[in-house]
């Protein structure tokens, strides 16, 4: 499955490369909002909440309210998980909470999944240099992803890994290491980082991976509707 994503930063639609240098931003939304409502799911971050510069917390909720989203960045609580949900997004993103000093969180992971259900619940394990990366990807945890992912299975209902390292470039994605990380989880697996193709989303597919894309989509190298 294609997920398109929505990187939200100062009030505009921006992708990065490698979380890092801004390549592309548009602040007219219509045509996005029109194109991705042919699909089942929107992958929308919020990168100012996730580095902790502010956030775009209205204009979130307004997307939500006419795109299938699943809501990522800054959801390091409870209360901002619910309203989230009350706002409209199908699921939530939780990172940057879920890790501290190189350990997960297993408390964080235990108390949101009481409170809001594993199904409305998407972990995220980014990994640059084979490590988990936090903070807008400012942060690292001597933890790998896989390893990560065992521990939090039981609170979730899918995993999103981004390997940052491959991140903006479109240069492809590693199969082998969604291969790898099929076999760790049950769960969803989604992946992002590089996607650059269609037959590679296919390929994925057959992996039972699905596929989150931004700048391929946002640079005309992958069709997205019309």
């Amino acid at each position: 499955m294609l997920i398109p994503s929505i990187d939200l930063m100062g009030g505009k639609i921006v992708q990065l490369v490698q979380g890092e240098k801004k390549a592309l931003e548009f602040d007219d939304f219509t045509p996005w909002i029109k194109r991705f409502s042919q699909f089942p799911l929107v992958q929308l971050i919020d990168l100012d909440a996730a580095i902790g510069s502010g956030n775009n917390r209205a204009l979130v909720k307004s997307f939500c309210q006419q795109l299938p989203c699943q809501v990522g960045g800054g959801v390091r609580s409870v209360a901002t998980a619910e309203e989230l949900l009350a706002a409209g997004a199908l699921r939530v993103i939780i990172g940057s909470s879920l890790f501290h000093r190189g350990t997960v969180n297993c408390g964080f992971a235990k108390d949101i999944a009481c409170a809001v259900g594993t199904n409305q619940l998407v972990f995220a394990v980014d990994s640059k240099g084979g490590r988990i990366v936090t903070r807008g990807w400012r942060s690292d945890h001597d933890i790998s992803a896989a390893e990560a992912m065992r521990i939090l299975e039981p609170w979730c209902a899918a995993f999103l890994y981004t390997h940052v390292d491959t991140e903006g470039l479109l240069q492809g994605f590693p199969l082998q290491v969604a291969a790898d990380l099929r076999k760790v989880t049950s769960r969803q697996l989604i992946v992002a980082g590089g996607i650059s193709s269609t037959e590679e989303i296919h390929r994925l597919e057959q992996l039972g991976v699905d596929a989150v894309v931004g700048m391929a989509i946002y640079s005309g190298k992958i069709p997205a509707g019309t």
